[in-house]
This record gives C-alpha cells, sequence and structure tokens, in this order.
C-alpha cells in the first residue's frame, strides 16, 4: 500500500504543476506547445493550455520529487516526462472529439496520463495488476476533485453584469482577500503585515511618542475645494458640484465614519463619487466597514445619486454590498447623467493598481466622443488609457498623498507606479485634467502628518 500511495502522491504533484506555475508566473513564458498548428480537421494540435512552460515545470518538478518513488532522479524525470507525454496525448484525442481547450473530460484526462507513467514505473517497484487499478482509480478521483475545487477557487462565477474576463491568478488573489486566512499563521506572517499593520511602524511612532499625535492628525479631516474649467461642459452643468471621497479604510481608525458623517451632514452637492477601498485590511471579512458604509451613505446627499468603483483593498464579492449600501458599482462601465436636455458621463475602471483590470475602452463603449466625461479610477495609473478615451476629467485617490509627508507636503512614497506629479491635487495629461485625493482615512497605520485627510468639493464651471 505504501508504494501505491508514493506513486499517486507522484503523479498528483507532477499534474498539478503546470496549474500553479501559471498562477505565479501569469501570462509569461506561456507558449503553447503546438505553437498553434492545426491538424488536418482544421482544430488545434493540442490547444493553448499546453504550454511550454508547463511541460517543462512537470518534467523539473517530477524530477526534484525523486524522493517520493524512492528511485534514481532519472527514473522519476524520465516518469514525469511520461506524466507530460500522456497529457498531450489525452489533449490530442479531446481536440479530434471536438472539444475546446480547457474543457473537463473525465476519465480521458487522467487515464492516460497515469498509464504511461505507471507501465514505466513497474520496472522498478514491481507492482501487481491490483495495484496498477488502485492506482489509476485513486490518481482518477483525486485528480478529478482536485481539479474541481481548484475550478472553485480560480474561476468561481462572477457577479452580475461584470463585463471583464478575469485570469485565475486575479481570482487567487480576489479569494484570498475576500475570505479570513486558512491558517492563521498566513496573516501574522504577512510580509505588509509584519511591516505595516499595527507591529513594526505602529510601534515605532508609539515608542516615538508621535502615535498620539499622527492618529489625531488622521481626524482632523479637511475640506479641499477645486474648481475646473471646461469648453465641452454643457451649459446645464456649468456649476455641477461633485464630492468625492476615496480611500474611506472605515475599519481602521475608531470614530473616523462618525467624524465623517457630522461632515456629510451639512453639505449640498449633485453628484457622490467613491474612490474605492472602503476597508483597511486587505484580507478577511468585510462586515464591519460595510455597516458603516451603509450608515455613511444616508448622510450624503446628492441630487444625482451616488457612484462608485473598486480600490485594491476591495474586491468584486462585495459589490453587492456596495450597491445595497447605495452606491452603484461601476466596474469597466459608463454612468449618463441628464439634466434640462443636456448630458454628461462618468466613466469608472477597475483596480488600476493590483488588479491591474481597468478597461478604458470598455468603460468607454456607449459614450459618445464629443459628451463630456469624468474618469473615475481608484488610482493615478490608469491615466494615459483615460487620456486616450478622450476623457475631460479624471477623478483619482489611492496615494492617500503620501499620508506621512516632508514639511513641505512633499510625500516619501506614493505607492504608485504613475508619475510622480500625479500623486496628490490637480494635474494635467494632454488635454485632460486630472485631481488625485489625499483620501478621508488612512492606510496600513491610522497615522499622518504634515498630509491632512480631504473631502473633495470640486466644482465644473465652462469657459
Amino acid at each position: 500500500m505504501i508504494d501505491v500511495c508514493r506513486v499517486v502522491l507522484f503523479l498528483f504533484w507532477v499534474n498539478s504543476l503546470p496549474p500553479i506555475v501559471s498562477v505565479i508566473v501569469g501570462e509569461r513564458y506561456g507558449r503553447a506547445v503546438d505553437g498553434g498548428f492545426l491538424w488536418f480537421d482544421g482544430r488545434p494540435l493540442f490547444g493553448s493550455h499546453k504550454t511550454i512552460r508547463g511541460v517543462a515545470a512537470g518534467v523539473a518538478g517530477g524530477t526534484l520529487a525523486f524522493f517520493l518513488l524512492g528511485e534514481a532522479w532519472w527514473v522519476a524525470g524520465i516518469a514525469a516526462l511520461l506524466v507530460m507525454t500522456g497529457d498531450l496525448v489525452s489533449s490530442f484525442i479531446k481536440r479530434r472529439l471536438a472539444f475546446d481547450s480547457g474543457d473537463e473530460v473525465v476519465v480521458l484526462d487522467q487515464l492516460i496520463e497515469a498509464l504511461l507513467p505507471l507501465l514505466f514505473i513497474n520496472q522498478y517497484l514491481l507492482l501487481d495488476r491490483k495495484q496498477h487499478v488502485l492506482i489509476i482509480v485513486l490518481f482518477i478521483t483525486i485528480a478529478y476533485w482536485s481539479s474541481r475545487l481548484w475550478l472553485h477557487i480560480t474561476g468561481r462565477p462572477l457577479p452580475k453584469y461584470y463585463p471583464r474576463i478575469v485570469r485565475s491568478s486575479v481570482r487567487i488573489r480576489e479569494w484570498r482577500a475576500c475570505h479570513e486566512p486558512l491558517a492563521r499563521w498566513q496573516t501574522w506572517f504577512n510580509l505588509t503585515n509584519f511591516l505595516s499593520r499595527q507591529v513594526c511602524l505602529v510601534w515605532f511612532f508609539k515608542l516615538s511618542g508621535l502615535y498620539t499625535k499622527g492618529v489625531k492628525n488622521a481626524l482632523d479631516i479637511k475640506i479641499e475645494e477645486q474648481t475646473f474649467f471646461f469648453n465641452e461642459l454643457p451649459e446645464p452643468f456649468d456649476g455641477f458640484r461633485v464630492m468625492f471621497l476615496t480611500d474611506l479604510h472605515l475599519d481602521g481608525l475608531d470614530g473616523l465614519e462618525r467624524k465623517i458623517a457630522r461632515m456629510l451632514l451639512d453639505m449640498d452637492v449633485d453628484l457622490c463619487c467613491i474612490g474605492g477601498d472602503i476597508r483597511m485590511k486587505t484580507y478577511g471579512q468585510s462586515s464591519e466597514c460595510i455597516k458603516k458604509l451603509k450608515g455613511l451613505m444616508q448622510c450624503v446627499h446628492a441630487r444625482f445619486g451616488i457612484l462608485g468603483v473598486l480600490g485594491n483593498h476591495d474586491c468584486i464579492e462585495m459589490l453587492p454590498d456596495f450597491e445595497e449600501a447605495g452606491v452603484v458599482m461601476l466596474v469597466n462601465d459608463s454612468w449618463p447623467i441628464d439634466k434640462a436636455g443636456a448630458r454628461i458621463w462618468v466613466m469608472g475602471v477597475d483596480d488600476p493598481h493590483y488588479y491591474k483590470l481597468h478597461d478604458a475602452k470598455q468603460a468607454a463603449q456607449g459614450v459618445p466622443e464629443e459628451e463630456f466625461s469624468i474618469f473615475l479610477a481608484h488610482s493615478p495609473e490608469a491615466f494615459e488609457d483615460a487620456a486616450g478615451v478622450g476623457t475631460s476629467l479624471y477623478l483619482c485617490g489611492h496615494t492617500h498623498g503620501g499620508q506621512i509627508c516632508l514639511v513641505d507636503g512633499s510625500p516619501i512614497l506614493t505607492n504608485s507606479r504613475a508619475p510622480r506629479y500625479t500623486a496628490v491635487g490637480d494635474w494635467q495629461h494632454e488635454k485632460m485634467q486630472g485631481y488625485t485625493s489625499r483620501g478621508v482615512g488612512s492606510s496600513s497605520i491610522p497615522v499622518r502628518f504634515n498630509c491632512p485627510a480631504e473631502i473633495s468639493l470640486i466644482t465644473l464651471r465652462k469657459k
């Protein structure tokens, strides 16, 4: 029975390596084994899912796992090569049977992949017929159900109207971001958590005596008023007021939502835009920040409603909760605003920073080029794409203006790949005007220095 378990574990290990490597490296080095070659029936030889990278990973990983078989490394290497060969043979047969690349066919997907290496391994382990059958049955069963679990994690159905095809690597990150870690050590030994979240930096500020002052600064929220002038702005929208709230991080600092709520009660605006990052943590449950968001949105008085986008601290499973709170979420989508026979548009994209799923062209579909538009994104990193679709005003956050800045307000770190001039305040790229808010909340640690939090009030004026 020990030999059976060793062989099944070896087969499963080699079988698992290609998808694991695809998650780690994404789309890089993903050249198809068949190079796009078509067979006589006009269908691919193997299909795009069978990559040189995957075969190499399976063979190399199987060779390194020679200890599982208890044989020489080269024996394990040949066995791993036969596993990959069996996988290619299965794919070849599936293409001839008119199955698309990636389609599952139980038994066929696993049988040849197990049979070829098993015939070779038998020369060294001297397995009997019952053991052969048991190995094949166990491998087919384990490989099938593990693939179902893998698909559940990496390819769960997207929320309704989600307009993007999401890579499996992104789904892994989003799954981890929306659920409590399976093991607590994943949180404790998370590098970002260790460096910033109430470990190193918090204790640094506490020991230096600056922590209390930093928290007080974080709760000292300013109202930042900006006016932008546009030739293309329709006359009825002259004086249109937009309140921009971004990087709320509502569960990061006690009393923050109450302070924001008191300030919002006295504000009368035409439109409210939410720039993402509703919660503080990047993992686990979001119920606390959702509860606070629902209460906060009841304090917003915006005649044309509340529109929002996702940030890198948010995940798409939170969309229904955001919309239940009264926020219309734009995920690579657009929203028209009509007033006195005229119209402007708000285009909103998915997070451009961490998930990198922003799609300006998708968001601009149906938006006439000659009409005024506001581009709403979590970070400034989609500014070139926004300018490419002819948007007039780009609103974003994410950088917190640096949060901890030099005396003159210059950010030390911006946490953005966009040019530094887009990190805070108003800026311009080609014909597009932009504004990056310092954000309402604080990220990682609840302190601010030389960089006050802000609620942005933006007035649109016609030239």
